[in-house]
């Protein structure tokens, strides 16, 4: 029953999100709500001007559909009681975080699209919401019993003391802006995010964690459903709406499964592509105009080096599969 479960919540989030495609891409052209490419990209990205944003939503939109509808069956089929479970509000709490920075996400892309300009929160409006969400969702994990205790690979459990809030405080803000930052090109974002997404479910099923399998699997079907819609050449893009609600859940199943530390581990090209952002940025003050990488993030790096998009997307995959295998052997040998 578990594996059906866990296979019905991918299959209805691939579903939704595949469907949904049909109705809101028109719709989307139609008030307008399209890219505007920043000057300093690539020359090539200027074809992309006017491809609808906000696709994010309709995997937003499958995956808390499946969820909603998977988990809930789970609880009364195994006649656990979800109401006094940490893990349950874990599963709740993780998802309404990533639903919040959907949301920052959602008034970030209404702004550039409405003012026709590629930039629309300032970076401290953006940081001040991203932190009251990661804020109000570990305040919530620590309201339902969530200790300062946090599993560690060969090290076992290891109590962090009041740090371990502080740090998981700037990690996820941390993280889900670094998720943000790898979304640039055509399927990038959603490719890696599907693999990230099947370590944690593989994860899940080792430890006997069906409802953060059903979570995990939930958005690896919503990333494979919008990638109908977002490979190359994109139909559609996720916007900010969609990478900082995926930054959010990546977070949420990795404190779901109580190994947030693997998140950096399973998420490198996450952490890749927010480091060459921070150097780049470094090296051109340091040298007073000279650049470390010839564009950041780093995927842009390698396009202007002649890699087509395609390329990308494979080699990254390639790079988070090899990095989330290690991940699941770290989980179920060095715990």
């Amino acid at each position: 029953m578990n594996s059906v479960l866990i296979a019905a919540a991918a299959l209805i989030s691939f579903g939704i999100t595949a469907l949904l495609g049909k109705w809101m891409i028109p719709f989307l052209h139609r008030i307008n709500f399209g890219q505007t490419i920043r000057s300093e990209g690539p020359a090539w990205h200027k074809k992309k001007s006017g491809t609808p944003i906000m696709g994010g939503l309709m995997f937003i939109i499958g995956s808390i559909v499946a969820v909603a509808i998977c988990v809930p069956l789970y609880f009364d089929q195994s006649g656990e009681s979800p109401s006094v479970m940490l893990m349950n509000v874990k599963i709740v709490g993780g998802m309404l975080m990533a639903c919040g920075f959907g949301a920052i996400g959602f008034l970030d892309d209404y702004i550039k699209a409405v003012k026709k300009r590629n930039l629309g929160l300032n970076v401290r409006q953006k940081l001040v919401l991203q932190f009251l969400v990661a804020a109000a969702y570990l305040y919530s994990l620590y309201r339902f019993g969530a200790g300062s205790r946090m599993l560690v690979p060969f090290a076992g459990s290891v109590d962090w003391g009041i740090w371990y809030w502080v740090i998981c405080l700037l990690g996820i803000v941390g993280m889900v802006n670094a998720v943000n930052f790898t979304d640039g090109i055509d399927g990038l974002n959603a490719s890696v995010t599907f693999f990230v997404s099947l370590t944690f479910l593989t994860i899940a099923g080792f430890l006997r964690l069906t409802p953060v399998g059903i979570f995990a699997a939930a958005a690896a079907g919503g990333c494979l459903g919008f990638l109908i819609w977002n490979f190359n050449p994109a139909k559609v893009f996720m916007g900010d709406t969609g990478s900082l609600f995926l930054g959010g859940i990546v977070c949420a199943l990795g404190f779901a499964l109580n190994l947030p530390i693997l998140i950096l581990l399973a998420g490198i090209v996450y952490l890749a592509e927010i480091l060459s952002v921070v150097l780049q940025v470094l090296y051109f003050k340091a040298t007073h105009g000279k650049r470390l990488f010839k564009m950041s993030p780093i995927h842009h790096h390698f396009e202007l080096c002649g890699w087509s998009e395609v390329k990308i997307c494979a080699v990254f995959s390639i790079v988070t599969v090899i990095f989330g295998a290690v991940s699941v052997l770290l989980a179920v040998f060095g715990l």
